[in-house]
């Protein structure tokens, strides 16, 4: 089964703290994220005030389950990113790795 990579993309709320929000991300992704199932990478990016970020697992089968726990565990690293976005302007996408250079 390939890689699957879930890619969101987001812009902070007004007045939210970058250097509050980075620390939050990094406290999501090392105690949390990267300490579930299948979990293989994630990257930050930026352009402008446009954020995106990507995390890839190595299976379908194990991003879901991060999905479905996340949406039922109460989890407070990930409040606090959370509260960074403005989710008017969120967008998720699942990509499956299709073949890598």
């Amino acid at each position: 089964m390939p890689n699957v990579v879930f890619f969101n993309t987001y812009k902070l709320r007004k007045g939210a703290s970058v250097p509050d929000f980075l620390l939050s991300i990094d406290k999501l992704i090392n105690e949390y994220v990267s300490k579930q199932k299948g979990y293989i990478s994630c990257k930050l990016l930026a352009d402008g005030d446009t954020w995106a970020d990507y995390a890839i697992f190595d299976t379908m089968d194990n991003l879901n389950s991060f999905l479905e726990s996340s949406q039922h565990d109460s989890n407070e690293l990930a409040e606090k990113f959370y509260s960074f976005l403005d989710f008017d302007t969120c967008k998720s996408i699942i990509y499956t790795v299709e073949k890598s250079y």
